[in-house]
């Protein structure tokens, strides 16, 4: 087994038959910053997360099998380099891009804060290790990173994942914020790749969910208010402008574990088994 770099949560290895393993570290980040606190079982949720949404959705993906508790086996392929994002709320990042008029929202949204978008929106970035950046159609064309159709397969397949999420999550009592998928090539053909978990989504209780104002999170956004109330985000940007790599603060150990039973009920509640 050759290992080939970590990743801001995953460590990545080389099977001697070709594929790729994932070992999900109980490693965080958020706004691009990596933090020195783990978060207890966070390794094995994802895990588990991401086999049961590749074994769920009706859609090809690089998934092989589970190894352990905190280990998947999936294909070799070749990545796309764009995070395909998909937003069904007004919320997050997104509130900021519209204010800036950096992003135009689909006729007919509502800009109180958390609002349902009237149709989701495919909001896609550049896919980095240090910092993502919004990417639009004619920009992802000029560097050549995708072809117009490709684009637009990318945008339509990322949209009704969106929905077939949304309609798991509904019925396990949650709304599903927005999303971020990642696909890659076998061959010439796109499916499916990376992973799909609390990472990479923002998932709201449905009974406490309240259009105007900040939504409780089963997912990594504790993390991130806990961080903008405090006005690190503002300090992760300020030092980034100066070329400066990020500082992270510890995290209390009491966020570490709100954070870890938060994944784990949205686990149980979701796929409807025990962790």
């Amino acid at each position: 087994m050759k290992f080939l770099r970590s990743g801001k949560v995953k460590d990545i290895y080389e099977l001697p038959d070709g594929n790729i393993m994932f070992h999900f570290s109980d490693r965080v980040s958020a706004f691009d910053v990596k933090f020195p606190n783990p978060i207890p079982k966070k390794g094995e949720v994802l895990c588990r997360f991401a086999e049961f949404w590749f074994k769920n959705l009706p859609i090809k993906n690089h998934y092989i099998r589970t190894e352990g508790k905190d280990k998947i086996v999936v294909k070799k392929m070749q990545m796309i380099p764009i995070e395909c994002v998909v937003r069904g709320y007004f919320y997050g990042s997104l509130v900021q891009r519209w204010r800036e008029g950096k992003i135009h929202l689909p006729s007919g949204t509502s800009t109180e804060i958390a609002s349902k978008l009237s149709v989701p929106l495919f909001d896609p970035t550049t896919k980095s290790e240090t910092h993502d950046i919004p990417l639009t159609k004619k920009e992802a064309l000029e560097r050549k990173l995708v072809t117009s159709d490709e684009y637009d397969w990318l945008e339509k397949t990322s949209i009704s994942i969106y929905k077939q999420m949304n309609e798991i999550a509904d019925k396990a009592g949650f709304i599903l914020a927005d999303l971020k998928l990642e696909f890659g090539k076998v061959g010439n053909e796109i499916i499916l790749g990376d992973s799909i978990g609390p990472d990479e989504y923002r998932m709201w209780p449905k009974d406490s969910y309240r259009v105007g104002k900040i939504q409780e999170s089963y997912d990594k956004q504790l993390l991130r208010d806990w961080l903008s109330e405090r006005g690190y985000q503002k300090q992760f940007d300020d030092q980034r402008k100066l070329g400066q790599e990020p500082v992270p603060p510890e995290l209390p150990t009491e966020l570490c574990n709100e954070l870890s039973h938060r994944y784990i009920t949205a686990f149980e509640k979701i796929t409807q088994t025990t962790f």
